[in-house]
């Protein structure tokens, strides 16, 4: 549940407030919002812990002992949630005629006390028959919830079932619910009850921005196209803004027999739409490397962003000189793509990509960091200093950061210890961080090798970082690289 453990105690504080002083005839939509399935589990969880903080708050409950009815809903509703399972148990038999108490039910069907969840599985049931489409699909929502708990699973079930059932207007609820999970649940049904045209799922895939509800519908545009059949469906998912809409419709170029069509893909900005459009034409016997080949050989300016990446993906050590003029193309992400491209074909220059250690973008010079990182890649240590002064751009100096600290381990100490008082704080917070961590078995004898001058250096830098680091861990480094070694 993410909800704070405040507004957990405060929402469930000012529904027992208002419970106490039921004269008011304050109404429970006044509290929280009945429409937000969440609202009804934090308000479950705050009055059970209700007593723990505040040894008054709950309501007296005599009217339960009484045999009275309720003096309102938000008392009856503290009485559902009560920490006594009697009471809850009581409580149940008052909410049976109370629509609105629905959602609550449902959470006390999943209440450890059996005669208490007993109970209010068969009250669910019997109001869930006469119940309004919102208020089922609010019930959905809540026992979504509350199935995540070990006696969670009949609320479900039995939601299950009356959905499975129900008319399409609670199926239209559903669709339109603000509740994520709701949503796809309603699309689920839907498509297994052919309640949606292919027309309407291609669209709902190519506009929706939840991503689960985009494969649902997806798929099920997909099952539509049989032996070629329904190609016009095809358009929505392939204009789509979502690359695994997109990549679905790529793939189901191969089934209507539009193969051809897959080289506009190539080059896509996602992956995973260049790795299906690629997979379509192998289906027809095309290599698409010559392709892409073609494209990065182009005029600098027409070269799209996807084609250094896709070179990447599938060719080979020798068209690292296609990439090379990339590496200063106008647009900052042809370049980033065409220095990943050279770190996934094996193809690092360190020094051919030094230059691009300064690039004004701050994706050209992550990607740079990672593939010399990754690839072994080793910078001049002075040409790295110079780039983590403290006026060049900050994802310059980041770059530099991160190829110091992969430096062998004095001069990654050294680095580190530096930038312990930098004015750039996340740089700060990284050193810090990489010190706490540091402690190379080969510590003593690289300190050992270090000249003199180097050594009296380091021993300062140490010395200056003893406010940041403390003195226990200013001691336990100098331990690190004195030890087994004597002055």
């Amino acid at each position: 549940m993410n909800t704070r453990r405040a507004d957990v105690d405060d929402l469930a504080l000012a529904v027992a407030t208002a419970a106490r002083h039921p004269a008011g005839r304050t109404t429970l939509e006044s509290l929280l919002d009945t429409g937000d399935p969440q609202r009804w589990v934090t308000l479950d969880l705050g009055v059970r812990r209700l007593p723990w903080f505040w040894s008054s708050a709950l309501p007296s409950m005599v009217w339960l002992e009484m045999a009275e009815p309720p003096p309102g809903e938000p008392v009856l509703a503290v009485a559902l949630c009560h920490p006594d399972g009697r009471v809850r148990q009581a409580a149940l038999e008052r909410a049976a005629g109370v629509p609105a108490l629905l959602p609550l039910v449902a959470v006390r069907c999943s209440d450890w006390v059996p005669p208490v969840r007993d109970l209010a599985r068969a009250l669910l049931r019997a109001g869930l028959a006469g119940a309004a489409p919102r208020t089922v699909a609010l019930v959905t929502a809540v026992a979504l919830r509350t199935a995540v708990r070990r006696h969670g699973a009949h609320a479900h079930d039995l939601l299950m079932e009356v959905l499975e059932s129900a008319d399409g207007e609670v199926t239209d609820v559903l669709l339109d619910s603000r509740d994520p999970a709701t949503r796809r649940l309603g699309h689920r049904i839907a498509v297994r009850r052919n309640r949606l045209s292919p027309a309407r799922l291609a669209r709902i895939a190519a506009t929706d921005t939840d991503v689960v509800v985009q494969d649902i519908c997806a798929d099920a545009v997909l099952a539509h196209m049989k032996d070629g059949r329904h190609g016009e469906l095809l358009e929505p998912l392939l204009r789509a803004r979502a690359p695994r809409v997109r990549a679905s419709g790529v793939t189901a170029l191969h089934r209507t027999g539009r193969h051809d069509e897959a080289t506009a893909f190539l080059a896509d900005r996602a992956g995973i739409v260049r790795a299906c459009a690629r997979w379509v034409l192998r289906q027809r016997g095309t290599d698409p490397l010559p392709r892409y080949r073609e494209l990065c050989a182009g005029p600098l300016a027409d070269v799209p962003p996807g084609a250094a990446a896709g070179l990447g993906e599938c060719g080979t050590r020798e068209d690292a000189a296609l990439l090379h003029p990339l590496l200063t193309h106008p647009v900052a992400r042809v370049r980033a793509h065409a220095v990943a491209a050279l770190r996934a074909l094996g193809a690092v220059d360190a020094e051919r990509l030094r230059p691009s250690l300064d690039d004004p973008s701050a994706a050209v010079t992550r990607e740079v960091s990672t593939a010399l990182v990754s690839s072994g890649g080793r910078l001049p240590e002075s040409c790295l200093w110079e780039r983590l002064a403290a006026d060049r751009p900050r994802h310059v100096r980041a770059a530099a950061f991160r190829l110091l600290a992969t430096q062998p381990g004095m001069f990654q100490l050294r680095c580190c210890l530096t930038l312990l008082d930098d004015a750039d704080h996340r740089l700060r917070e990284r050193a810090r961080t990489a010190v706490l961590r540091w402690g190379p078995a080969d510590a003593p004898t690289a300190y050992a090798a270090l000249p003199a001058d180097e050594r009296t250096r380091l021993d300062e830098l140490i010395e200056g970082a003893t406010p940041v680091l403390g003195e226990d861990r200013t001691r336990l480094l100098r331990f690190y690289l004195r030890a087994g070694h004597r002055s």
